[in-house]
Formats: C-alpha cells, sequence, structure tokens
C-alpha cells in the first residue's frame, strides 16, 4: 500500500510506524513464499536459533530460522549447500532490516532424508562404526535368540516361523517396539540394552519389515547406531526388503535382506545339523576303522620280530658266563701287579729304614737348637743394652726429673688445666702445686705480672 503523497506531506511517520506499515504490507501483499538459493554465513546461536544468508549469484537475502524449527531439520545445514526455503518475509523492526522468516528448509536436487542418510553415514564410517574388524562373529548354535521388533507384525511372525522350522529346540525373546514415527529410535535404543542385559542371549534381530525412506528413518538415527555397535551381543540387522539399506544394516554384525533370512542366519536347519553329525559320525568311523587296521598291521610286524624268550635266555647265560671267565682273568692279573708293587715297596723301605732318618734328624734339630741359644744371647744383650740407653735419655727428657731439680707444676682447679703465666690466674682461684715428690692445693692471694 503506498500512502498518497498529500497524506504523507501532511502526517509525517515516525519510524516505529513506518516498520509497521512495511510489515503489514509485506505480509499482505508478498505472504509465505519459496525461495531457492545457497547457503552462507551460517551461524548456530546459543538460543538454538539458526541465522544465515540465501543468495544467489546478484542478490542476497537474510534469514532466520527459530529453534522449534530448525531442532525438526533431519539434515545438518552446511554453507554452500543449495536449498529451497519455505517461510515469510517480514521486517524486523529493531534494526530495519529486511529477513526472511524460514518454516522449512529442504536440500535443492534430492530429499533431506537421503541428504541426512548421507551426512550420518560419512560421520559414522570416520568413526569406524563400519570396519569388518571390530565386527563379531554369530554363534553357531545359540541357546536363546532376542528379537526387537513390533508385535502383531509380518516380520515377527516370518522370524519365529523359521526359527521353529529351523531350529525347535531354541528358545526366543521378543522385545516388542515402535519401528516407525515418532519415538520408535528412543524404543530401538532401549530394547537393544534390555536384551544386552537379559542373562542367556547369544546374538540379537533388530528389524521390520519393507517400507518408505521415511518409515524406515529410525533405522537410520545415529542413537540407534551407536547403540547397534556398543552391544555386547553380536546383531543382526533385518530391515525392510532386500532393495532397502540402512545405517543400522551398516553398523550391525551381519545384515540380513530379510527377517526371514536373518532368522535363518542366527540358527542352523535341524535336518542340516543331523545330516552334518551324519557325514560326521561316518568321516569317524571310517577313520577309526583305517586306525585300527593300521595298528593291528603294526601289531603284527613287531609279532614277527619278537625272537623266542628261550633262546635269548640261553644267549643271555652264554654272555654271562664269558664275562664271569674275563672277570677272573681280571683279577688274578691285578692281584699279581699289587704283589710285585708291594715287594717294590719293600725294598725302598730297607734302603730308608725310618730309624736312620729319624736319627739323622735328630741331629740336624740338636746343632740347629744350639745355634739358636746363641743367636738368642746375643739379641738380648743387645737390646738390654739399647733398652738402658734409651731409658737414660727418656730419664732426661721427663718432667720428673726437671722437679727433681726443684721445679714445680701449677694446674688451676677445678679444670686441672697447667698455669704457664700468672695472667692466668686472679686472687681466689685454687690451684694444685705438683713437687717431685708430692702434691698440695693452694688458694692465690695475689697476682704479679713480670
Amino acid at each position: 500500500m503506498v500512502l498518497p503523497r498529500s497524506r504523507a506531506a501532511l502526517a509525517p511517520l515516525t519510524v516505529t510506524q513506518l516498520t509497521a506499515l512495511l510489515r503489514d504490507t509485506l505480509e499482505r501483499e508478498i505472504g509465505r513464499v519459496l525461495v531457492a538459493g545457497e547457503i552462507s554465513n551460517l551461524r548456530l546461536a546459543g538460543s538454538g536459533h539458526l541465522y544465515f544468508t540465501l543468495k544467489d549469484d546478484r542478490c542476497q537475502v537474510r534469514c532466520v530460522m527459530f529453534r522449534s524449527a530448525a531442532q525438526a531439520l533431519v539434515f545438518e545445514p552446511a554453507d554452500g549447500q543449495q536449498v529451497i526455503a519455505r517461510g515469510q518475509v517480514n521486517l524486523y523492526p529493531a534494526r530495519g532490516d529486511l529477513q526472511l522468516y524460514v518454516d522449512t528448509l529442504e536440500p535443492q536436487g534430492r530429499g533431506a532424508l537421503q541428504l541426512a542418510f548421507e551426512q550420518l553415514k560419512a560421520r559414522l564410517a570416520a568413526d569406524g562404526l563400519f570396519d569388518e574388524a571390530r565386527k563379531r562373529p554369530l554363534p553357531f548354535l545359540p541357546r536363546q535368540v532376542g528379537i526387537a521388533t513390533a508385535l502383531g507384525g509380518a516380520a515377527l511372525h516370518d522370524m519365529l516361523v523359521m526359527l521353529r522350522q529351523r531350529c525347535p529346540a531354541v528358545r526366543v525373546l521378543v522385545r516388542p517396539v515402535r519401528v516407525q514415527g515418532a519415538g520408535a529410535a528412543d524404543d530401538l535404543v532401549e530394547a537393544i540394552g534390555d536384551l544386552n542385559a537379559h542373562p542367556g542371549l547369544e546374538v540379537l534381530i533388530v528389524g521390520r519389515g519393507g517400507g518408505s525412506l521415511e518409515d524406515l528413518w529410525p533405522f537410520n538415527e545415529e542413537r540407534v547406531a551407536r547403540a547397534i555397535a556398543a552391544s555386547r551381543l553380536p546383531i543382526v540387522s533385518a530391515v525392510g526388503h532386500e532393495v532397502d539399506f540402512t545405517i543400522a544394516d551398516l553398523v550391525a554384525d551381519r545384515r540380513a535382506p530379510t527377517p526371514t533370512a536373518a532368522a535363518e542366519l542366527v540358527v542352523p536347519r535341524r535336518s542340516d545339523l543331523l545330516a552334518r553329525v551324519g557325514r560326521e559320525a561316518s568321516v569317524l568311523a571310517s577313520t577309526l576303522t583305517r586306525a585300527v587296521a593300521r595298528e593291528r598291521a603294526r601289531v603284527l610286524a613287531l609279532a614277527r620280530r619278537l625272537v623266542d624268550p628261550r633262546r635269548r635266555a640261553q644267549e643271555l647265560r652264554a654272555r654271562v658266563e664269558r664275562a664271569e671267565t674275563r672277570l677272573g682273568v681280571a683279577m688274578r692279573r691285578r692281584l699279581d701287579d699289587a704283589r710285585i708293587a708291594a715287594a717294590g715297596i719293600e725294598r725302598r723301605l730297607e734302603v730308608q729304614h725310618p730309624a736312620a732318618r729319624a736319627a739323622a734328624h735328630v741331629r740336624t734339630v740338636a746343632a740347629l737348637a744350639r745355634r739358636l741359644d746363641i743367636g738368642m744371647r746375643h739379641v738380648v744383650a743387645f737390646e738390654r743394652e739399647r733398652s738402658a740407653r734409651a731409658g737414660a735419655a727418656l730419664h732426661g727428657l721427663s718432667p720428673l726429673a726437671v722437679l727433681q731439680r726443684g721445679y714445680s707444676l701449677t694446674r688451676r682447679l677445678p679444670e686441672r688445666t697447667i698455669v704457664r703465666a700468672s695472667d692466668a690466674l686472679a686472687p681466689g682461684d685454687e690451684v694444685e702445686i705438683t713437687f717431685a715428690a708430692g702434691s698440695t692445693r693452694a688458694r692465690v692471694e695475689e697476682s704479679r705480672r713480670s
């Protein structure tokens, strides 16, 4: 709406009135629009609102997506993405800025769910959740199987029928979950945790029947994928039909194209087991038969090589007799050699009789004793003379000799230190005076300094 020039001139508008007029005009004349463009300057505020610019090669417009709408996005917007935004063009009065208030945002050229699938797939692949090295083998013959799926669905019916046909003895524990719609992803995460906590279970099947990408979306949620990766039990993913593929299929230890195929994967067919046991029994019987025949032939060969025990005893007896003969000859020879050696020793003893050798030793000892006596006398005389000279010299240096000449030795009491000068004493000090004969105590009355 445009005001007549005369009215605009007669009645000036305030800024607030102008912005309100512009907002009303935009809401009335433009309303809701679809705008295609490229995202730039994307920023997620702390409040949860999403701010960005939508541009083409010539122009740009500021956009805001409030938290409630931003939380509903299934993909992650990013700078450079071509998108289609649906929303209301309006004016932000505080700054007078024209903005597009976005309600929904979709990637241009492909669906939002498909883009979200590819983004999550790339992120989980970078975290290693798809690596074959972390995937575990399925047990050969589990006694208990856990299933997380919807009650009353065709998928559960097909799995139960197949499990009963293939291995009737296996026990099945079903954890009911919602498999599509709001809350289904949370149900799946809780179900995986509950089944992992149940004792006795050895393998899990998580799945549902076919459907659209939207129907299967809970199996593409990140929290479901991480719950499958964190499971202590191996998990078989059985989502949809053969053409359907989900993130859960990539993370699970095994992927089954259908729920029925999942039941075939987790338990072997009873008839196949019986046939296998029969084959193994036949192989075992044949192996035992061959082993018995081989050992029988070996025993027969040993029996042919066995010698008659009586002949063997005769041979041993002859060997003993020959050994006795050789032993007698050797003992007689040793005795003769010993007699000859004893005679030689006897002759040598006669030449060197002990009595003669003892007499010679007695004479040698007597001569040595005389020499020792003479030597000792000389040494004693020499040492006595040297001691006398040393004693005389020591006596000359002894303090006692000095005292004999009239000198005395003074010590201060009680510490008994020797007094060498008169200034070391003060009147009243007690001293001990030592003479050549005896000692006495005295008190200093006067101390004179030289």
